[in-house]
């Protein structure tokens, strides 16, 4: 194995080269020693290091941020933390690292952080990628799962360390193929502390999603550029991505079963099961975008004459979204020309009764004026019997 050590202090780095050259029972290369964290990365883009030992207290940029940035270029490398201060402690397992050492270090706790890293070795810890070319399935609906690398056909859910973690993930999946700005994370995920220690924060859940992405070899890769992040998907197919391409682009008349394929994969709102405000906006687009191509099928239905089947799309509307209008509305319509009064009227009842128990307002004027027309039209039938 191949590692490169980072420290500041000169007599740090020789110190631990000495202690870790004593341990006959590793084959352990030491490739590089740096006080210029800089030059480690330099090194790091060009060679394939298995371990990196970094002091976090290191002048010119923090180790933690220096670790995300060295995962950046090797998913894979194994990072311990040698730092005097035992206050990172906590905040260096946070980030899932191999190890975190105090200084001085002894001995006997860097054999243990050895015998760690040689038995993570041995056991494949990072379950690699067996078809890194084949594209993996990826749903956004409902609920964020990922086909398995292991098992086509099998979804799992993403495991994440920390809630923020998860949050930051999911905010760079909706925003891929855009720079998004390191400062406007720390403003949406940590505007309530100190600004150091947030981006303290930012650079330790870097670091985490990267580790948390390795069983998936290419297909997630985080960029650092222009003080921001970029996420690039690879042989990732989104169930959004799909639904927001083709449903446009199917006409119902030339492929009916493909366009009611489509229409099924909407298996519930964007990131429905998950509470952020920031994924409120694409929610809306995407639902609304699934309201609209319902209604052109319900319609299409229609003018083929196809009225129960049109009443089945209508219907399915109103129970996802109880309170849409424009179902309702076509419904309503529906029914009249089906020559069904009673439901008609029922139909406007629910949605008013709805509308007013939820958001204390009535159905539209468009609506109300339909309706005040439907029931004169009623009353005139009435009175020619």
């Amino acid at each position: 194995m191949k590692a490169i050590l980072i420290d500041d202090e000169l007599l740090a780095l020789s110190y631990l080269e000495l202690q870790l050259m004593k341990m006959d029972n590793f084959s352990l290369e030491i490739i590089g020693k740096f006080t210029n964290p800089y030059d480690a990365m330099a090194i790091v883009k060009h060679t394939k290091v298995d371990i990196a030992f970094i002091d976090i207290e290191l002048p010119e940029i923090n180790g933690i941020e220096l670790a995300e940035r060295l995962l950046e270029d090797h998913p894979g490398l194994m990072v311990v933390f040698v730092t005097a201060y035992q206050e990172y402690a906590v905040e260096a397992f946070e980030l899932n690292a191999m190890d975190y050492i105090v200084k001085p270090v002894r001995f006997d706790r860097l054999s243990k952080t050895m015998n760690r890293i040689l038995s993570k070795n041995r056991v494949s810890f990072n379950n690699p990628d067996p078809h890194p070319h084949q594209p993996l399935r990826m749903t956004m609906f409902r609920q964020v799962m990922i086909e398995e690398p292991q098992s086509p056909g099998q979804f799992s859910l993403m495991q994440w360390r920390t809630s923020r973690a998860q949050e930051l993930f999911l905010y760079l999946l909706q925003h891929r193929g855009q720079l998004v700005r390191k400062s406007f994370i720390v403003d949406l995920l940590w505007s309530n502390i100190d600004l150091n220690k947030a981006y303290s924060q930012l650079y330790t859940t870097i670091y985490h999603i990267r580790k948390s992405l390795t069983p998936y070899e290419k297909r997630f890769q985080i960029k650092s550029a222009n003080e921001g992040y970029l996420l690039e998907l690879d042989n990732i197919i989104l169930d959004v991505a799909v639904w927001d391409d083709s449903s446009q682009t199917i006409d119902i008349s030339e492929n009916l079963a493909l366009y009611l394929e489509k229409m099924s994969s909407y298996t519930g709102d964007y990131l429905q099961e998950y509470d952020y405000w920031w994924a409120e906006g694409e929610r809306q687009r995407l639902k609304q975008l699934w309201l609209n191509t319902a209604l052109r099928l319900g319609q299409w239905y229609e003018d083929q004459q196809r009225f129960n089947d049109a009443l089945t799309a209508y219907l399915q509307i109103r129970h996802l979204y109880p309170m849409e209008e424009k179902s309702s509305f076509a419904l309503m319509k529906l029914y009249d020309k089906m020559s069904e009064p009673q439901k008609t009227l029922e139909c406007y009842q629910e949605l008013t009764t709805q509308l007013k128990e939820e958001y204390d307002i009535l159905p539209g004027n468009d609506i109300q004026l339909w309706v005040k027309e439907w029931r004169k039209k009623q009353l005139t039938l009435k009175s020619a019997f």
